[in-house]
This record gives C-alpha cells, sequence and structure tokens, in this order.
C-alpha cells in the first residue's frame, strides 16, 4: 500500500469511534499503561523505540489539535546560549533584527531579550512579537506574571528560573512580578498571523526568525506551509530558530530548502525542554528521544538553520526536485525492468 494511501486510511482508524468510543483511544491507554512501567533502559532498546514512534503517529493521526499558552521563562536554557552565540557574531554597536512569531504570552520574548542584552549590552536589539491573538499579545506587552499565568497544569512559570534570575528579571510586588523596563525596550508588538504571506513586507527581513512550539499544533500540511512562509523573513546568511514543530515537516524544508543545520548544541537544545520530551509519545507535542544512527540525524533533530541567499534557495529548490525526479524515473525504469522481466518469464 502506498504511503499516500495509508496515512488517510490510518487517519480514519484512529478516529473511529464505536458507541461514542474510540478503540484506538483504548488501544493506546492500555499501551501507556505498560509503557510507564517499563525502565528507561527498555525504552531505549531500538525495536521499543520504533514501536513508541508508531504509537505517536496514531495519537498525532487522531489527536484535535489545539493551540496552548503554557510556557516557562529561560524553557530552553540549551537553544538559548545558541542564540546568544548567534548574537555574538555581530560586530560591536551593531544592530540585531530579530522576530519572535507564535509569541504568546510574553516569555520567550522576554527570555532571549535577558539572555542576549546580558552578555552584549552593547548590541542595539529590536525585536519583533507577533501573534495573532490581541488578548494574548495585550497581556505580553504589559510584562506582569504571577505563578499561576502557565496553562501547564501544576507548574509554575517561574519554575525554570534561580532566585537570582527572578531578581535580574523582574520586579517584584508580593507575588506579582513585572518585567524590568531594560528588557521591555525595543520591542514592537504586533497583531499578526505567522502564515500571513503579507508578513514579509510588513517585519521586513530579520537577523534572526524564531518560531517556537506553535506549529506543532497545526495539521502537517498547514505547518508545512506555514514555515515556508516564515523562513523567507530571514535576511541572507541570517538564522531560523525553530522548535516544537513535527520533525517530519521541519526535515523536508530543510532538505528541499537548502538550509543549513547549526550543528552546535544539537543533543543539549534537543533534550533541552524536559516537558515535551517527557510526552513522547503520548501527545501530539511530544518529542522522539534523538537517534544518531539515522543518516539525517544532524538536520533532523538540529533546531537552528543559516538561511542563505534567495539564489541560493532557489537552487537549493530545484536541486532538491531534480533528485527527487531522479527518483521517480529512476523507480520507474525499475517497474518498467521489472515488468519486461516477467512478461519475458510468462
Amino acid at each position: 500500500m502506498s504511503k499516500q494511501l495509508y496515512h488517510p486510511i490510518l487517519a480514519k482508524v484512529a478516529r473511529f469511534r464505536v458507541m461514542g468510543k474510540s478503540p484506538v483511544g483504548f488501544y493506546l491507554r492500555l499501551n501507556k499503561r505498560i509503557w510507564d512501567r517499563l525502565p528507561s533502559r527498555v525504552r531505549n532498546l531500538h525495536p521499543v523505540r520504533s514501536y513508541g514512534a508508531w504509537l505517536h503517529k496514531l495519537v498525532c493521526l487522531g489527536a484535535s489539535r489545539q493551540q496552548f499558552f503554557g510556557t516557562f521563562f529561560l524553557r530552553n536554557r540549551p537553544l538559548l546560549e545558541l542564540m546568544r552565540r548567534l548574537a555574538g557574531q555581530k560586530l560591536h554597536d551593531a544592530t540585531l533584527r530579530i522576530a519572535v512569531l507564535g509569541c504568546s504570552i510574553g516569555a520567550e520574548v522576554y527570555s532571549i531579550l535577558w539572555t542576549i542584552r546580558s552578555a552584549r549590552p552593547d548590541l542595539k536589539v529590536l525585536l519583533e512579537a507577533v501573534d495573532i491573538s490581541k488578548d494574548i499579545l495585550s497581556f505580553a506587552e504589559k510584562g506582569i506574571y504571577t505563578s499561576d499565568t502557565s496553562q501547564l497544569v501544576g507548574a509554575s512559570i517561574f519554575e525554570r528560573l534561580t532566585k537570582a534570575e527572578m531578581v535580574e528579571m523582574f520586579d517584584w510586588d508580593g507575588d506579582q512580578a513585572k518585567v524590568k523596563s531594560w528588557l521591555r525596550e525595543g520591542i514592537t508588538w504586533l497583531n499578526g498571523d505567522a502564515a500571513d504571506p503579507e508578513l514579509v513586507k510588513i517585519l521586513g527581513p530579520q537577523d534572526m526568525v524564531v518560531a517556537s512550539n506553535f506549529l506543532c499544533h497545526m495539521a502537517q500540511a498547514d505547518a508545512e506551509k506555514c514555515l515556508g512562509k516564515i523562513a523567507r523573513l530571514v535576511s541572507p546568511g541570517g538564522y531560523l530558530v525553530v522548535s516544537g514543530i513535527d520533525l517530519d515537516v521541519r526535515t523536508k524544508l530543510a532538505l528541499d530548502l537548502g538550509w543549513e543545520p547549526v550543528r552546535d548544541l544539537i543533543v543539549e537544545i534537543h533534550d533541552g525542554d524536559r516537558s515535551v520530551r517527557a510526552d513522547w509519545p503520548w501527545a501530539w507535542w511530544g518529542l522522539e528521544p534523538l537517534n544518531r544512527k539515522r543518516h539525517d540525524w544532524q538536520i533532523r533533530y538540529a533546531a537552528a538553520f543559516r538561511i542563505g541567499s534567495p539564489k541560493h534557495r532557489r537552487t537549493s529548490s530545484a536541486s532538491a526536485m531534480a533528485k527527487q525526479a531522479g527518483k521517480k524515473r529512476s523507480i520507474g525504469s525499475s517497474a518498467a525492468s521489472t515488468a519486461c522481466h516477467s512478461g519475458c518469464c510468462k
């Protein structure tokens, strides 16, 4: 059965209901009980990981995806460290333009600015924060938080901060924290859709574009189209930072469009957000274990990419299309040869 037919059929099976109940749901719950009892060394075995990938595929196909606003300050420290290193390439007193798409309640925006401005106070950092929700954007712009701001059940939005960092980033009034003024400077808050092709004209070219933890909540086809548009915001030689996305989608676009993976801290970043790693394979946003045995592992698991010039992007895309066409011709020739031999044998 072809892959094109396989996924739609499997999706129908995943959503099938008997008297309002899902047989696949029962199958997944049963497997989760067993999975949770397995020692970590057993879960890391290749056959068990492969089975986990199958379970995750079922979860994704049957999921009714929706956006969430739960998050943390300094959510993925290795990823922030990588952004600091990339920003460090700028000359003294230079301007650094960053766009954060799907900025949500602002924790990521302020975390990025705190990381970069603490290390490079000489840089003039101009940040465009974009979100589709006016209410959420208004909340983010105020920069006022309490420990129960996050939707992540049982977790404080400040959970991953040290006491020293909480003092450095916020002015406190009882349990209420307001982001310090030096972190709120240079931010333009924009109500917009990350998938809007006009966003390129509105924002202009950016040195760094960040798209984290919202593309995974979109259908794969929609996420692929959206990410393709987002990449156009990056200046030639700039960087696209994208995490919280279906890995097949990101890998496909990276290969098709010739994105160059940033190889620093790949492993650390992949495991840097323990909440999404712990949710695999039982949630659609869950992140699979890193597998170094894959031939494409550095592209598949990289969270940051250097984007070439428009000419390079077209050349890379044309090259990828030519390779794909070559594969199809090869398959076609092989099939024709097989048919010929079969015919001769009759």
